[in-house]
């Protein structure tokens, strides 16, 4: 791995290297819940993307975006899947049904099925919004970072140039 960490263009600051890292961090930070860092570095060393810029823009999702992100992304998905969002009494009786449920201690595998029922039920839409997102995202971040930084090179050179004459 040492090798692969020594290539230059992983630590540069460059156009393409910080508009893609930021892309990138963006993309995974939105898209995959757990593991969002590594995943977005490995995809930097792939492309050749800043490193430090990828996995820092991952925290876009944080403890405090996090509930807001995935509820937009779900309600996204529900819109773009041609599903009725759920009314409010609905919403209740589920988390009352829930609360409701007696707490089981049959063991990892009860608890992993039951949560992977509970997910089958918001699962598609929450994928699909996230996917939507997430790729809407980090193309716009990669194109907006490119652009303002292709300005202001000009608009530097401009400078420099009338400073000259």
């Amino acid at each position: 791995m040492g090798p692969v960490l020594n290539d230059p263009r992983l630590w540069r600051v460059s156009r393409r290297g910080i508009a893609l890292g930021v892309a990138l961090g963006i993309f995974f930070g939105l898209l995959v819940p757990l593991a969002q860092i590594p995943i977005s570095a490995a995809a930097a060393v792939a492309l050749r993307a800043n490193l430090p810029v990828a996995a820092a823009a991952t925290f876009v999702t944080n403890p405090v975006t996090f509930g807001p992100v995935y509820y937009g992304a779900y309600r996204l998905g529900k819109v773009i899947l041609g599903e009725k969002p759920a009314t409010e009494a609905e919403v209740l009786a589920v988390l009352a049904k829930v609360q409701d449920q007696p707490v089981q201690a049959n063991g990892f595998i009860d608890h992993m099925r039951r949560a992977w029922q509970r997910l089958k039920s918001a699962g598609k839409p929450l994928v699909v919004g996230l996917a939507v997102v997430a790729t809407v995202s980090g193309l716009t971040a990669y194109f907006v970072i490119s652009g303002v930084w292709i300005l202001k090179t000009r608009w530097t050179r401009k400078r420099r140039l009338r400073e000259r004459q």
